[in-house]
């Protein structure tokens, strides 16, 4: 590759057919601040690495590959990041995972380097702690992070919001949220586990106060949620499909018909969906028979790098309001 060359390697090109994922390597122009991903080869736009991403939580790098990935490509892929990372950072070792994933399993290996534990990153000066070696979630959604600079601005120009985030993992939303000036958040969700690193998240950036968490199935608990609206903002990200909690086509209608009396006059929702099968109009048409009064003000574009042939395969983030009463 012109301007770029792994040492020890003998023309990897050839033998990796990946000449985008290299040439994104080889242009990462600054050691990484923030939690992000330099490479989204998901979207479909570099033909031949569809299943591939690359990421890089600081200090540590993670490829993941969709498909089995051969040794001696993993190994060129590795020597590339390598040869760039002497570049970036001289002297320092480089931390690097891989994870091979289908859609239900996941192996995971560390490649070189290490992992901190605990293992800390950032985004927009919100702190978050994430976990790379195991499971498929690591702790913070990284094509969400407009989403969460929509809230962050969202509630700074409503301070003393209340905030309900239905399907909150690990209250990303919550600590921004409450770090823009909103007075209280209920977080929900039914896996305790990633609620608890919720709560560790709201201490790392000192906003427990005003953030309460409910480890329960959102559709028996609507008597709690009620109880605390009504609110100025409601998030739903749940997930695609979780079985035995939550089935998009099945379910999201019966999120939505609670939405307008679950708002103020004037309040706002995110509506979000992360589906390749299920586009736009899918959301769009459900909101129209289920909660017509609200009105549909925008689809939020997701970050530039998650860039898709498609705009109905990638994430859906849709901002509905409630009109004001005259």
């Amino acid at each position: 590759m012109p301007g770029f060359a792994a040492p020890g390697l003998v023309s990897p090109l050839p033998a990796v057919p990946y000449t985008a994922l290299l040439e994104a390597i080889a242009a990462v122009p600054a050691l990484p601040l923030d939690a992000c991903r330099v490479f989204h080869g998901r979207g479909g736009v570099h033909p031949g690495c569809e299943h591939l991403t690359l990421d890089c939580y600081p200090p540590v790098w993670l490829l993941t590959s969709f498909q089995p990935l051969p040794e001696d490509e993993l190994a060129a892929i590795q020597a590339a990041l390598a040869a760039r990372w002497a570049e970036l950072a001289p002297g320092q070792p480089l931390n690097l995972v891989f994870q091979h994933r289908d859609e239900v399993r996941a192996e995971t290996r560390l490649l070189c380097g290490e992992v901190p534990e605990p293992h800390i990153v950032t985004e927009q000066g919100a702190r978050f702690k994430v976990h790379l070696m195991r499971g498929m979630n690591h702790g913070l959604f990284l094509d969400m992070a407009e989403g969460r600079r929509w809230v962050r601005e969202h509630i700074a120009a409503r301070p003393g919001a209340r905030v309900l985030n239905l399907f909150a993992y690990t209250c990303a939303f919550s600590v921004v949220a409450l770090q823009a000036g909103a007075r209280q958040v209920l977080n929900m969700d039914m896996a305790s586990g990633p609620l608890n690193i919720g709560k560790q998240n709201h201490q790392l950036n000192d906003v427990a106060k005003g953030a309460s968490f409910l480890p329960h199935d959102v559709f028996s608990s609507w008597g709690k949620i009620t109880r605390s609206g009504p609110y100025e903002l409601i998030i739903l990200d749940p997930p695609t499909y979780q079985k035995g909690s939550f089935v998009a086509e099945k379910d999201y209608a019966r999120l939505m018909r609670r939405l307008p009396d679950l708002l103020v006059p004037g309040g706002h929702v995110l509506v979000c969906l992360n589906s390749p099968k299920l586009g736009e109009g899918f959301l769009t048409e459900l909101m129209a028979a289920e909660a017509p009064g609200l009105r549909y003000v925008a689809r939020l574009a997701n970050p530039a790098v998650f860039e898709d042939v498609s705009p109905d395969r990638a994430l859906k983030v849709l901002v509905y309001t409630q009109p004001s009463r005259i």
